[in-house]
């Protein structure tokens, strides 16, 4: 399985993540369900569309970075809700610098791809 079709199928797989989430947070769940449905909402159509662009390798770290970061993110949360506890500390900052990190590299590797 190529790097294009799993990245689609991970941005799909956020999308109703993010749906089911949205639908337990509204049935009671804490603000912390909101907020991991709301970020893997915002992050699922932008993994659909980088499933699509043919980009070199700073491309897909910066992929690969922005997905393990909004994973650890919205874990975390979703870990402190129906866990009880963290996935580990600081885990939630970890994912968002992670998140921060892989937008970065994003915006660095389209500056840099080349034009075919």
């Amino acid at each position: 399985m190529n790097f294009d079709r799993v990245l689609f199928v991970a941005g799909a797989l956020c999308g109703a993540a993010g749906v089911a989430l949205s639908a337990a947070s509204s049935h009671g769940g804490s603000t912390n369900v909101a907020v991991a449905a709301n970020f893997l909402l915002i992050h699922a159509p932008a993994l659909l569309a980088l499933s699509l662009v043919t980009g070199g390798k700073l491309l897909r770290a910066g992929t690969l970075v922005l997905i393990a970061g909004l994973l650890l993110f919205a874990g975390d949360l979703l870990a402190r809700d129906y866990l009880g506890q963290r996935l580990f500390p600081f885990a939630a900052p970890v994912g968002g610098a992670g998140m921060i990190l892989g937008w970065l590299t994003l915006a660095l590797g389209g500056l840099l791809a080349r034009r075919s």
